[in-house]
């Protein structure tokens, strides 16, 4: 068995000409990394994907360790992980994205199924603004949009019968988002008999689906209000936020096995290393995949 951590550390000695302590310290890192991946032997680290590593760094994050001590051990991953691939012991460097964590690892805020259960139940379905809200929600939880593409989606680019809505995303690209039974049925009478008595005698003159009571465009900020206010009643300490349900719509996707390039496609992401922060949510999930799929796992 080849000393893989002996010819790393050689390598900073004459390569990099780091101190001992150093030295001492990025082996002492990549030995944690090895445990806390559950690796037999330093041979496993040869087989350790990029998303592994993103789930020790959260795992990090989450044990409450400084930015500092994060980025240090992310210095001696990604040391160790060049050094590898110079050398030929492997083919693709797994730790070459992982950059942000030098500046702090911000990691998306999410909901619980159970607490987004609990917003969604607030609304007062006997009154036309509940209605319209909870609506709103389920649509947002649904479908993973962000709240600038719900307030602005229009009457028709949503097809009750095919089961979809077109929304209009940065850059105004278009993507066509599946719509599915929860949301459909509110949708439905949502359409045909909430939306409007808010438009007054309006009429077609609101392209726009969502309308406030006084039968104008629903704004950010009126459903930013709303939302939070959703989030106080429902006894959620975590502030809520429009985007949170975007977060928790990926996480929740991620969890239950769902492609990350599925995800990004739903979520209108140009570049899947943005969609890959929601893989960092799911530590344990990444695990038992991991176990399950590779062959010397």
């Amino acid at each position: 068995m080849f000393d893989y951590l002996g010819l790393f550390q050689e390598y900073l000695t004459v390569e990099l000409g780091l101190s001992q302590n150093t030295k001492m310290a990025y082996l002492r890192d990549l030995r944690l990394l090895q445990k806390a991946l559950k690796l037999e032997n330093e041979e496993g680290l040869l087989t350790v994907h990029r998303s592994q590593l993103l789930a020790y760094l959260v795992q990090l994050k989450q044990a409450g360790r400084s930015v500092s001590t994060i980025a240090r051990k992310l210095a001696s991953i990604k040391a160790f992980y060049r050094f590898l691939t110079a050398e030929r012991y492997i083919r693709r460097d797994p730790a070459e994205v992982l950059e942000a964590a030098n500046k702090g690892l911000h990691l998306p805020k999410v909901l619980s199924i159970k607490e987004v259960d609990e917003l969604l139940d607030q609304p007062n379905l006997g009154t036309l603004d509940g209605f319209r809200d909870k609506t709103m929600l389920e649509m947002l939880y649904a479908t993973g949009m962000r709240v600038s593409e719900l307030i602005n989606v229009l009457v028709a680019n949503v097809d009750l019968k095919m089961q979809y809505v077109i929304v209009s995303g940065k850059g105004s690209k278009e993507r066509m988002l599946p719509l599915g039974r929860t949301v459909l049925r509110y949708l439905k009478q949502y359409l045909e008999v909430v939306r409007p008595q808010l438009l007054h005698s309006k009429g077609d003159e609101v392209k726009e689906l969502f309308v406030t009571s006084w039968g104008g465009p629903m704004t950010r900020q009126r459903f930013y209000e709303l939302i939070i206010a959703y989030g106080r009643s429902a006894g959620i300490e975590k502030k809520i936020t429009p985007h949170m349900l975007r977060h928790s719509f990926a996480t929740h996707l991620l969890n239950n096995g769902t492609d990350l390039r599925v995800v990004q496609e739903l979520l209108g992401h140009a570049d899947i290393s943005t969609t890959q922060i929601y893989t960092h949510l799911d530590v344990e999930r990444l695990r038992a995949v991991y176990d399950k799929a590779h062959p010397r796992a």
